[in-house]
């Protein structure tokens, strides 16, 4: 596989690391550029859009389209938020490891959309690292009262009973999918088919402006779709890294969301876009 390449007079212009000025890499042609992309997302197993435009003085746009031409080649591979080196695989990854991703944003997420309940409300609370953030954070209200929470996690499950007597917890049934610890078709959407919840809130592996809230696993996805119907407001919680991804599974479109709750490292133009679709964005600043 030949991997674009520049000659070694121009290859000494281009900065070896992402900590060297910003002038040094002003100016430098498409395939240099997407020269170091390659060397960066080798050298650290990740690396971001939002880091990428700003390391090489350029567009999220341009970067976006530089990384589709790159995986085209076969040089890397796009995940939400940015790229990873081709060798690693892009596999649905257990719920004990997403926990530590973006921990501290899931935190603030979490806290942000914990603070959007009230006492008396039905709630209805998605399988996934960031919405486990909400049910943490709802464990430390201790002012809520008569909360009525109905989720397919059976981690949630486990860890809201330790608020019993505030928390009342219905699990929704269905078939277990051990990966997420998250109940599924068959028979997972009956129980939501007959309630109407004051608020749901649904996690997603992506959510863009035209491609809509999307899920990596189809089963998971029409459990999330089944969540939307039933509430009067559903908000999405999303950390930064999954705005302006589209993956498989389509949920709904975002006119069919009322919030997105997601942290301030978000990419401006991906918001905008989303603001622009008609949807409202609620931005947490992490500590």
């Amino acid at each position: 596989m030949t991997r674009p390449g520049p000659s070694t007079a121009d290859a000494d212009r281009v900065p070896r690391s992402s900590s060297e000025p910003l002038a040094d890499v002003l100016g430098v042609p498409a395939e240099l550029r997407q020269h170091r992309v390659i060397d960066v997302v080798e050298a650290t197993g990740f690396a971001r859009v939002t880091e990428l435009s700003e390391m090489f003085a350029v567009s999220t746009v341009t970067i976006r389209s530089d990384l589709a031409a790159l995986e085209a080649l076969g040089h890397l591979r796009r995940v939400r938020g940015g790229a990873v080196p081709v060798s690693l695989g892009v596999a649905e990854q257990p719920l004990e490891l997403t926990t530590n991703v973006q921990a501290s944003e899931k935190v603030a997420i979490g806290t942000r959309a914990a603070s959007l309940v009230a006492s008396g409300d039905v709630v209805i609370l998605d399988v996934g690292s960031t919405t486990t953030a909400i049910a943490e954070a709802l464990m430390a209200r201790r002012d809520l009262r008569d909360v009525t929470v109905v989720t397919n996690a059976l981690n949630v499950a486990l860890r809201l009973e330790q608020a019993a007597d505030r928390i009342t917890v219905i699990v929704s049934g269905g078939t277990v999918r051990p990966l997420q610890h998250s109940l599924v078709n068959p028979y997972a959407t009956l129980l939501l088919e007959q309630l109407t919840a004051h608020l749901a809130f649904v996690g997603c592996n992506g959510i863009d402006a035209t491609g809509g809230v999307t899920n990596r696993n189809v089963a998971e996805a029409e459990i999330k779709r089944a969540m939307v119907r039933a509430s009067r407001r559903s908000v999405v919680v999303a950390d930064a890294t999954k705005l302006g991804e589209v993956e498989v599974a389509r949920v709904c479109p975002v006119t069919d969301v009322d919030l997105l709750v997601t942290d301030s490292s978000a990419d401006p133009d991906v918001l905008a876009e989303l603001h622009g679709a008609g949807l409202a964005v609620d931005v947490v600043a992490v500590r």
